[in-house]
């Protein structure tokens, strides 16, 4: 985290969670807040509403957040420090729907604020299902909770519409609400440390920036891959697949941070002016384009470690005739003067060999070649990797003399390992993004314009795969690297699909 904000003294701060019971309140949410306080960056004065149907008390709640804190938290199970946390807690039962839900809320801000003595700042969390978002922000509306622009702000998950007109309807919705300053979309791959540090990569080491163009870089792959299936949720993948699922949100933000212009200062704004350029930038898919740059795949039966899985259709709430695609892969470019013929590829799937999140930047080949032949042994082109999970770290690979009395040249490993140079844990994703919604930092957050540039670019893809069904799905099986027109999209340019070896991959 970004120690300066060491000497930001937060105000008082209530949290109204909305779907208080769900998975991602139990298993992210309260672990980051408790783990924020563990480390003293909660505010001095702060309230943690769960908002929900279940008739719990706010005894019962606190019991079962308790085992939530016990499983999740990354600092282990809870010590004696949770008492004085779970006095923060609370729980409101409630209905999305019912004016009496917000104006007990209206009731509890006003307590609050007595207590307290301060004006609290009150961040709404909107935990649940996409199809609550419009109704919970007209309530919010209609009982004046979000009139004080400077002091409330609203937190909402992906997926972020379904399509770039869903997207751009919802965004219309929420600005009649909230102003932009006030809605936090958030995407829990940008609070990651080594996403984070891609900034600090790029932006602070004046021996970069001039090799980050088409004159050194060969072309550029992000693959975020895993091991799991739908695990239980094939309702949602059914209406999401790979596409909006990753590629839309987490994908394409990866390729903003790596591919943008240097922002003129740290503001959030700032640098989201400079993602958003990238994505005008992207050159847009023509329907012809499709079948040539962009591959979809969906995985069939197999083993994984030793355990037999089942193939996407044969997944519960799935369509046995699904023509979901669980992989993607795309062949991009941006038409600037950066980046201009660098191509851009991208992959995404579930049940793969291994899970990974990692960008390659590979460089261009050296322009002549001095040595002989037979002093090359495994000669490879410089690259640079930025593993995001499982582990994070970032490496340079280069060629090196091998020690000996004859010139033999053989690649090394220049590496940066977040765990051999810093001691103690990072911080979780959440933790890093609900400090900065405290705060009100929205540099690692989505802007509306961001959001639908993107679904405007992958737009022509979906299109054309929800129009023409796969004939040859299932196209790969568990435990491998795809499909096989995965391979030969980046094949036939010369290239292959750069995967890092895992330390605890047998």
């Amino acid at each position: 985290m970004d120690k300066s904000k060491t000497r930001i003294q937060l105000p008082g701060t209530i949290f109204f969670i909305f779907g208080a019971s769900g998975d991602l309140t139990s298993r992210k949410l309260v672990p980051a807040l408790y783990n924020l306080f563990l480390d003293g960056w909660m505010p001095l004065n702060f309230a943690i509403i769960g908002m929900g149907r279940s008739a719990y008390t706010d005894e019962k709640y606190r019991d079962l957040l308790l085992e939530d804190i016990n499983s999740y938290s990354r600092n282990g199970k809870a010590d004696e420090r949770w008492t004085s946390f779970s006095k923060h807690l609370y729980y409101q039962i409630s209905d999305i729907g019912n004016d009496d839900s917000y104006q007990e809320q209206v009731r509890r801000i006003n307590n609050f604020k007595e207590t307290w003595g301060e004006e609290p700042s009150v961040i709404y969390y909107l935990a649940v299902a996409p199809r609550f978002f419009g109704t919970i922000a007209e309530k919010l509306a209609k009982h004046q909770l979000t009139a004080n622009t400077e002091k409330t702000r609203v937190v909402i998950e992906k997926p972020f519409g379904h399509d770039f007109e869903s997207a751009k309807a919802l965004n219309q919705l929420l600005s009649t609400v909230f102003t932009e300053q006030q809605i936090y979309r958030i995407d829990h791959y940008l609070g990651k440390e080594t996403v984070q540090n891609i900034l600090a990569f790029r932006f602070a080491n004046s021996i970069l920036e001039p090799i980050w163009n088409r004159n050194y870089i060969d072309h550029v792959e992000i693959s975020v891959t895993e091991q799991l299936g739908v695990e239980g949720r094939g309702g949602y993948y059914e209406e999401a697949g790979a596409l909006r699922d990753m590629v839309q949100n987490h994908i394409f933000q990866l390729l903003c941070l790596v591919a943008m212009e240097p922002p003129v200062s740290f503001q959030a704004d700032e640098v989201r002016n400079r993602k958003v350029d990238v994505l005008h930038a992207m050159r847009k898919f023509k329907p012809e384009d499709v079948a040539k740059n962009a591959v979809r795949g969906q995985y069939g039966s197999g083993w994984i470690e030793g355990k037999q899985v089942k193939g996407y259709r044969e997944e519960e709430n799935v369509n046995p005739e699904s023509n979901t695609e669980t992989f993607a892969a795309l062949k991009l470019f941006i038409d600037n003067w950066r980046w201009h013929g660098v191509p851009f590829y991208l992959r995404t799937g579930k049940r793969m060999h291994q899970t990974a999140s990692t960008i390659t930047i590979q460089f261009k080949d050296v322009p002549h070649m001095i040595f002989p032949t037979e002093t090359i042994e495994g000669w490879q082109q410089n690259r640079l990797i930025i593993s995001i999970q499982p582990e994070m770290s970032i490496r340079l690979q280069m060629q090196a003399k091998r020690p000996g009395l004859s010139m033999t040249l053989n690649p090394i490993d220049l590496i940066f390992d977040y765990r051999g140079a810093y001691e103690g844990q990072s911080p979780e994703a959440y933790e890093t993004l609900l400090l900065d919604t405290m705060i009100g930092d929205q540099t690692l957050f989505m802007r509306a314009d961001q959001v639908e540039a993107a679904w405007d670019l992958l737009m022509p893809v979906l299109n054309s795969w929800s129009a023409k069904k796969s004939l040859n799905f299932p196209n790969y099986s568990a435990d491998s690297w795809g499909p096989e027109l995965a391979e030969a999209l980046i094949a036939k340019d010369g290239f292959h699909w750069f995967t890092l070896p895992l330390k605890n991959k047998k």
